[in-house]
């Protein structure tokens, strides 16, 4: 497996793209390459397979969105390249940013199909047509048995975090999938862990495939870790309640293996007083979006979850991640702690390990390279209570389909009598659905303005929603 070095060059105007595509960057601001764009791109560009092993953050989405783009011929209105995800919100993400990167192309249609939405208005647009379809392996698969999808011309196929589709239990799924493609085609995966299942599949569905392995987007320098012992699974409820309250982050994801940990690990800091909020498989699309909003806009300062729903989660600074548990996969475990350190930030790593866990400890070892050491959980700092995050969020029953933007929802919280702009926070506009997050000492005052005004010249109904 190959990895970048000072040969590659790493400005974008180096690469034989098509000159709307390249004045686009320049105009995004995008100069320089990351390491993952710059070893994949020159292979992608020349039509070859490539393996990317890359963690989230490393800029593997624009590596392969300028593939896509590059070859893409929007004169042909059929569905021309496939981006497989493991969940909504990375393909969400992924859409946005292809979406982004087609502004310089006129009449670019990229579609988004995934579990948990309706599937009639996925109907509609199918028929109307697409270039590129992003989507979950499930969805995907449903319109192909239905006879609503025709991959017939797809000429690139994207597996965007491989690894996590096949712990989800998608390998047959992916198949089939696959066995609907032209064997003529382009096939680009990425993955930011590489077990043997993952190599299985790249030999069924790759040919000749150029391996490209970069470090992550952040230095190891820049994460402290800490473990910590604990005698049994009933002590760590109190271990997690004391390194949260010894280490007091304004932000922190506590990650756990099972969804019933994360339920309970959640609830047991909901009774303590934190601002917590579980996310996992099980819960509904809507309720998993109002969560990821609530925790990226400040309004819940900790996100309790499993690895899988964690995927595609957008946050830009974390100063603190916790590990309930130790990962069962120690590559794992290091793409958790990667969410940390980030953009030059210093991050903070602890995790809780018992007896029956040491011999995770002498896997990670092995993989790390380094000893670790466990430590004894901090004692409760006296006097301690945890703080309310300093935002709130309305949740306002318009989105993306009734043609609220970003801007209007401004407009309307800022208007006569209304809030500052100053106090207004990140702003989430879904299909049916808005999420704003507003400072918590006017959300009542935000609240009342939208009850007494309009959006769009429409009256929409909105609510404090939160922990």
């Amino acid at each position: 497996m190959t990895t970048p070095d000072s040969d590659h060059p790493r400005d974008f105007q180096s690469l034989s793209l098509q000159p709307a595509l390249l004045k686009n960057l320049q105009d995004l601001g995008f100069a320089q390459m990351t390491e993952i764009q710059a070893a994949a791109l020159p292979a992608i560009l020349d039509g070859k397979d490539v393996i990317g092993q890359a963690k989230t953050g490393s800029g593997k989405t624009v590596a392969f969105g300028l593939g896509v783009l590059h070859k893409l011929q929007a004169e042909r209105f059929r569905v021309q390249a496939l981006v497989l995800c493991p969940t909504r919100e990375l393909a969400d993400q992924v859409a946005q940013e292809l979406r982004k990167l087609a502004r310089a192309i006129h009449n670019i249609k990229i579609l988004t199909l995934c579990g948990g939405m309706p599937f009639g208005p996925q109907i509609g647009s199918l028929k109307h047509g697409a270039h590129i379809v992003v989507g979950t392996p499930g969805r995907i698969e449903d319109h192909l048995r239905k006879g609503n999808l025709d991959l017939g011309e797809v000429q690139t196929l994207v597996l965007d975090e491989a690894d996590r589709m096949l712990d989800m239990g998608f390998q047959a799924v992916l198949d089939q999938i696959v066995a609907e493609l032209p064997r003529q085609r382009q096939t680009l995966l990425f993955s930011a862990t590489y077990p043997r299942s993952i190599d299985q599949l790249a030999t069924r569905v790759l040919r000749d495939p150029v391996k490209v392995e970069v470090a992550t987007a952040h230095t190891q320098g820049s994460i402290e870790q800490k473990y910590y012992r604990v005698e049994n699974n009933e002590q760590r409820p109190a271990a997690l309640y004391q390194l949260l309250a010894s280490f007091d982050a304004s932000s922190a994801v506590v990650f756990c293996n099972t969804k019933k940990e994360t339920d309970e690990a959640a609830q047991t800091l909901k009774r303590a007083g934190f601002a917590a909020l579980a996310l996992h498989g099980d819960m509904e699309q809507k309720d998993r979006d109002r969560t990821l909003a609530l925790f990226a806009n400040g309004s819940a300062s900790i996100l309790v979850a499993t690895d899988v729903a964690a995927r595609g989660l957008d946050i830009e600074e974390l100063p603190l991640v916790v590990n309930y548990h130790l990962s069962r996969d120690p590559e794992v475990h290091v793409h958790r702690i990667g969410r940390t350190g980030r953009a030059g930030q210093k991050g903070l790593a602890l995790t809780l390990v018992s007896k029956k866990e040491i011999y995770k400890v002498e896997r990670l070892e092995e993989l790390m390279g380094q000893p670790i050491t466990l430590q004894e959980i901090p004692e409760l700092p006296r006097g301690f209570a945890p703080t309310r995050p300093v935002m709130s969020t309305l949740q306002i029953d318009g989105g993306k389909k009734q043609k609220v933007r970003p801007g209007d929802v401004v407009g309307a919280l800022t208007g006569d009598g209304g809030i500052d702009g100053t106090q207004i926070g990140k702003i989430r506009v879904f299909d049916f659905s808005t999420f704003v997050a507003v400072e918590r000492k006017v959300a009542r005052k935000a609240l009342g303005k939208l009850a007494d005004g309009k959006i769009k010249g429409r009256k929409f109904r909105a609510r404090i929603v939160g922990v």
